[in-house]
């Protein structure tokens, strides 16, 4: 069974990392930290900075920290719904939830098969500081059901009116495409303002997001990380 810390947090303390390219040309210039464990604290700290941690734990690796330039990210004025996904949404067979259940959300998206990717960059030490971030009130799951069977979800991360997707999953066709675009109108509805998506994919490029640079990234991140959401998402979720 996962081990939840229940690490405090202190919101006015923001640990420090190196700038990008510290380690030299010889390694990628996005990497702005590297250490053993993921507290809470230093979690915290990063996502107040737009860093995140990304790192194999199966290959070994220590905990790596990245604030990657081109940032791939929606500003909501740039928030497409494709037609798809909006007739599915009339007659989906799905129920819809958010933060029922987000150690399943987690665990699932670990055991996701990648095209292309070996293994999983899901591991324990990034499971157990996920869920005791889920825990401290800053990570969030929107679970998909279908005859209450969990089909879908995704998890990420909101801090003021910025959402920080990090990882998503699907069982049955459709689930997370469709939890994504609800949780999105929700989050625009309660007065979000920026959802992160960190390097490019193409699932996300679908609904609107685009390549800025770190800089525009940063300045966008300071002006929404201390605005809070207008209404409790969750609760606006799930009514």
């Amino acid at each position: 069974m996962t081990q939840v810390n229940h690490e405090e947090i202190d919101p006015c303390r923001i640990l420090s990392f190196e700038e990008p390219g510290f380690l030299g040309e010889n390694f990628n210039s996005d990497i702005v930290g590297i250490t053993r464990n993921i507290t809470q604290q230093r979690l915290y700290s990063a996502y107040m900075q737009g860093i995140f941690p990304w790192f194999s734990e199966d290959d070994g690796e220590p905990v790596v920290w990245y604030s990657p330039s081109p940032r791939f990210c929606i500003p909501v004025e740039n928030f497409h719904v494709p037609k798809s996904i909006e007739k599915f949404l009339k007659h989906t067979p799905f129920t819809y939830t958010m933060d029922k259940d987000f150690p399943a959300v987690i665990e699932n998206c670990r055991a996701m098969k990648r095209v292309g990717q070996r293994g999983t960059w899901i591991g324990r030490k990034m499971l157990d500081a996920y869920i005791d971030f889920f825990h401290n009130g800053f990570a969030h799951s929107v679970e998909v059901w279908h005859d209450e069977k969990l089909v879908g979800g995704f998890y990420g991360v909101l801090i003021g009116s910025v959402f920080c997707g990090e990882s998503m999953f699907t069982l049955e066709s459709n689930s997370s495409k469709s939890a994504f675009v609800l949780f999105a109108k929700k989050f625009i509805e309660c007065g979000g303002k920026l959802i992160d998506s960190q390097v490019y994919t193409e699932n996300i490029a679908r609904y609107g997001a685009k390549n800025i640079s770190r800089d525009a990234f940063l300045h966008l991140e300071k002006q929404y990380l201390s605005k809070p959401l207008d209404a409790d998402i969750v609760a606006v979720f799930n009514s």
